[in-house]
């Protein structure tokens, strides 16, 4: 049987005085207790708790407490999860009050990275999140970092009681850390630094966590990423190399998604993870359009885009939107909105990555984009030379070909400025004389 949990979403009215509050209360209290599930816990009762005034030493009033308290004791619940971020002396508080373990939402994301990570480097990744996080706290003691197991440690455990942190330990650990991703980064670095010599153009699949980035990116690659309807089911970023309409190869990239309210610990830990989005050449913001806070989602993942420096003033015209999910749209909503991206001008496409609708739309935009760059080629190559031609054929657009007496064949071809040097590098013996 699992631990049986309350999740409770304050909604703070002074939000919603400034404006602040954008997202749907009852949308931020499903989203939490989804968080909540990713971890295995079990949900026995969601709330909205209003706030008027922010408690400094427990944020919630002492009425709500108190009638907290009694649900905890009823219904035998062992940890509380608080959609907030909470102080060290909030939490602390709050789990004498309740008589429960409490976590806030920074703790319940950290578990779920600590939970989901696979790779060496998601795991570092996540432990320097965690440490540095707790070493700002000083709340939870030093046993929990020993333990073999999934999570941050914050779920319990031996010596999980009110301990103040040995922060020279905690220091020398993140010291550790920080070196062992410092050679993860000159890997990744080396790895890249390969790929830009092959050379193929990187498309990043970015979005909300659960937007359906690996379902899509499992129907473009053929690949077998996990993909659940599950907050944060993939941390780890996956790379694979496709074809497009055209022939052009590419490599694509599926990253980890992103939340309201990340917490910065974890942007700065999988900093070097998202500089696979930096790198990209085109960034497709994947986004849930069925969501009720679709919205509100597309101004989180913005955000934290616009943090790493990508936008449309960094990568112009290079940002394709895919409004994914299509399929779960009743019928004349999902005729209309195919029928408005079709129309416009905007790089927006409507797709739905598990029925496979709106996917040719998807792979001939990322083509578009791609080819903003391409020139017009002109070559007169040995008309007896098949693999010459099978390669313009596979890496770009003949758009003209005109065989001569003399054995020879005109050709004219849109290639990018990469592809047309490595043709010209590479089937130099070919190549008679330039087009005119």
């Amino acid at each position: 049987m699992g631990t049986r949990a309350l999740v409770v979403h304050p909604r703070l009215k002074t939000e919603d005085e400034t404006g602040e509050g954008v997202r749907d209360p009852e949308a931020r209290l499903e989203e939490a207790v989804g968080l909540t599930s990713a971890i295995d816990l079990i949900t026995v009762h969601s709330e909205v708790v209003t706030v008027a005034r922010p408690r400094p030493g427990s944020l919630l009033g002492s009425g709500q407490i108190e009638r907290l308290a009694q649900l905890v004791e009823a219904l035998e619940i062992e940890v509380v999860v608080v959609d907030r971020p909470l102080t060290p002396v909030q939490q602390r508080n709050l789990e004498r009050a309740l008589k429960a373990k409490v976590l806030d939402r920074t703790q319940l994301i950290l578990e779920i990275f600590g939970a989901r990570a696979r790779t060496h480097e998601g795991r570092l990744q996540v432990d320097l999140a965690s440490l540095t996080f707790q070493r700002s706290r000083l709340v939870r003691s030093w046993t929990h970092l020993e333990r073999q197991r999934g999570g941050t440690g914050f779920m319990g455990g031996p010596g999980e009681s009110q301990l103040e942190i040995d922060r020279r330990l905690i220091g020398d650990r993140i010291i550790r850390i920080r070196r062992e991703l410092e050679e993860v980064k000159r890997t990744r670095e080396l790895h890249r630094g390969a790929r830009k010599r092959v050379p193929y153009p990187v498309v990043a699949l970015v979005g909300y966590t659960n937007a359906g980035k690996s379902t899509l990116f499992n129907r473009l690659s053929g690949a077998t990423v996990m993909a659940e309807d599950l907050l944060f089911a993939t941390l780890d970023p996956t790379m694979r190399r496709i074809g497009l309409p055209g022939g052009r190869t590419i490599i694509l990239s599926d990253t980890v998604g992103f939340i309201s309210e990340l917490p910065t610990h974890l942007v700065a830990a999988f900093r070097a993870t998202l500089e696979e989005v930096t790198e990209a050449d085109v960034v497709v913001h994947v986004r849930d359009i069925a969501h009720p806070d679709s919205a509100a989602q597309k101004v989180d993942v913005l955000a934290v885009l616009a943090d790493l420096g990508i936008d449309e003033t960094t990568r112009p015209g290079r940002m394709l939107e895919v409004l994914n999910k299509i399929d779960r749209l009743p019928e004349d909503q999902r005729i209309a909105l195919r029928e408005r991206t079709q129309a416009g001008n905007e790089p927006v496409v409507a797709v739905s990555a598990v029925s496979g609708e709106g996917i040719d739309r998807l792979t001939a935009a990322i083509a578009r984009l791609l080819g903003v760059d391409d020139r017009l080629c002109g070559f007169v190559l040995d008309g007896a030379d098949g693999a010459a031609f099978a390669w313009l054929y596979a890496h770009g657009e003949v758009v003209e070909r005109s065989d001569d007496a003399d054995g020879t064949t005109a050709v004219t071809v849109r290639l990018s400025e990469a592809d047309a040097a490595r043709f010209e590098k590479r089937f130099s013996g070919s190549i008679r004389r330039p087009a005119s």
